[in-house]
């Protein structure tokens, strides 16, 4: 998937940029107070996308083209 598309997730789910590193930007949910990292690559695993969802305690993201 792309990293847009999960940061746009992310956002869309309540969570909120806290700062830029070098290679990762971390996440944070204000509403469980959780933070993930999500990695600078143009294109992120499925299964790392979901792990990132489940660290900051939202709903998982659904593979494009399941059911």
């Amino acid at each position: 998937m792309k990293r847009v598309d999960l940061i746009r997730y992310l956002l869309k789910h309540g969570c909120s940029l806290v700062r830029e590193g070098a290679k990762h930007s971390v996440f944070f949910n204000a509403t469980t107070g959780h933070t993930s990292t999500v990695p600078r690559h143009g294109e992120i695993n499925f299964f790392l996308a979901k792990k990132i969802c489940r660290d900051l305690g939202i709903d998982d993201i659904v593979k494009r083209g399941t059911v």
